[in-house]
């Protein structure tokens, strides 16, 4: 799950990390589930109480930070943390909405294909919450008339996660960036294990999307869309996106965010309306994130601090074991801590310290290989699930909105990312990482 780059996150070395009782993982597991399960079940109940059942839970955690362990820092950084979450998801959201890009239909499978490659080539330029946002909208617009889950699917597999894995301008890598990982490191690196995963993904989603469209009267494939002419409106927003991706990047805590939600607010009162209705923008989604990411917020800090502690007891040794416990953890966790969590391992292995000054050259020499293997890791596996990547809900919530086939949490798993997602990620783990 990705957490923007300008978090700072608690590492082996930087400071005294709690060693929580694992009793109060639980929380997490909990939530985990109700996501899972409650909006099938008792849809009515979830729809109405979500809220409470998020925050009920996060409280768990802090109550248990804040008067078990004595460490209401701790739990106050978290909240920090989460804040500074929601005012960069909040304003690459925001200002999305204000761009409208009218596409040309029908929709054919190759047009597809090259949309989602497009979408996952620009994920490495402005990240992968401004893409996914960006570009949800004409997705849903240019299939609209046969739109189903695996549409939803394979963009968030390619555009929303895989798609950020080659430039440190999103999370995790840039946080490797800030520990001294070269900027060009990860392209250089991680291309063919990249391009491995998205022509393989690619070739998957052009089989099912052309038997989808062969099942289509042609009555449906030349619908209004198949007459619409490529178009955008609102570009002074594109402008102020850069704006955003400049201030997360450059600008230091606190500034950053007040320039954000300025930006986000220019955005909002300058966008016209008829921009807004046509790509049918409220703030229904970015509210649905902010609660339940609170609740994952604080739940998921007594998992983090307990790996951060025991991960050595895992018996790390292996690139192939860095790559699947990397991304196992990341399709459920925060992928930025996780990230460093294992990095800081791997430097372990190697008798070195991320946090000392001039081990980042000697463990590239020699522990490379690790770093390729939690970067493919940490960027792939959050696809695995709705909860595995802050832009994943985002855009569920928005293809929720539109009313178009929105898998549930456990379809999706079962349905997609298990039988397509994992294959590939053993092909990539069989050919890089044996």
């Amino acid at each position: 799950m990705h957490v923007p780059e300008i978090f700072p996150v608690l590492l082996p070395g930087a400071a005294a990390v709690i060693d929580p009782h694992p009793l109060f993982t639980l929380p997490f597991a909990a939530l985990l589930l109700c996501l899972a399960t409650l909006p099938r079940l008792l849809p009515k109940f979830w729809e109405k109480h979500y809220p409470k059942v998020s925050l009920g839970l996060g409280a768990i955690a802090a109550g248990y930070y804040l008067f078990g362990l004595h460490a209401g820092a701790d739990m106050l950084g978290v909240m920090g943390d989460y804040a500074s979450f929601i005012v960069v998801i909040g304003s690459l959201f925001v200002v999305s909405g204000g761009i409208h890009l009218r596409v040309k239909g029908e929709a054919r499978p190759w047009v597809n294909c090259v949309y989602l490659l497009l979408g996952a080539l620009l994920a490495n330029v402005i990240g992968t919450t401004g893409a996914s946002m960006l570009l949800i909208r004409p997705w849903i617009r240019m299939n609209k008339y046969r739109f189903t889950g695996h549409h939803l699917a394979f963009f968030i597999f390619m555009v929303s996660n895989i798609g950020g894995a080659l430039i440190p301008v999103g999370p995790p890598l840039f946080m490797g960036y800030l520990k001294g990982v070269p900027f060009w490191w990860p392209l250089i690196h991680c291309w063919p294990g990249w391009m491995v995963a998205s022509v393989a993904i690619l070739g998957i989603f052009y089989v099912l999307d052309r038997i989808n469209y062969l099942k289509a009267p042609r009555a449906v494939r030349e619908m209004e869309t198949a007459h619409e002419e490529w178009r955008a409106a609102g570009l002074l927003n594109i402008a102020l996106m850069a704006g955003v991706l400049a201030a997360i990047i450059f600008l230091p805590a606190g500034v950053r965010e007040l320039v954000m939600v300025g930006l986000a607010a220019l955005s909002y009162f300058t966008t016209a309306k008829p921009i807004h209705e046509a790509n049918h923008f409220t703030f229904g989604p970015i509210k649905e994130v902010a609660w339940i990411f609170a609740g994952i917020f604080a739940t998921m800090k007594p998992v983090l601090d307990y790996m951060v502690l025991h991960a050595g007891e895992l018996g790390l040794r292996s690139d192939a074991q860095f790559y699947w416990l990397s991304g196992a953890l990341s399709g459920v966790l925060d992928n930025a801590p996780t990230y460093l969590t294992f990095l800081a391992a791997a430097f372990g292995l190697e008798h070195l310290g991320l946090e000392r000054a001039g081990d980042m050259a000697p463990f590239l020499a020699r522990g490379g290989h690790y770093l390729q293997a939690i970067t493919l890791g940490s960027t792939f596996f959050g696809a695995m699930t709705y909860i595995g990547n802050g832009p994943n809900l985002m855009v569920k919530a928005i293809a929720e909105q539109a009313k178009v086939h929105t898998p549930h949490f456990f379809t999706y798993i079962i349905r997609y990312s298990l039988p397509i997602l994992l294959p590939v990620f053993g092909l990539v783990s069989w050919l890089f990482f044996r």
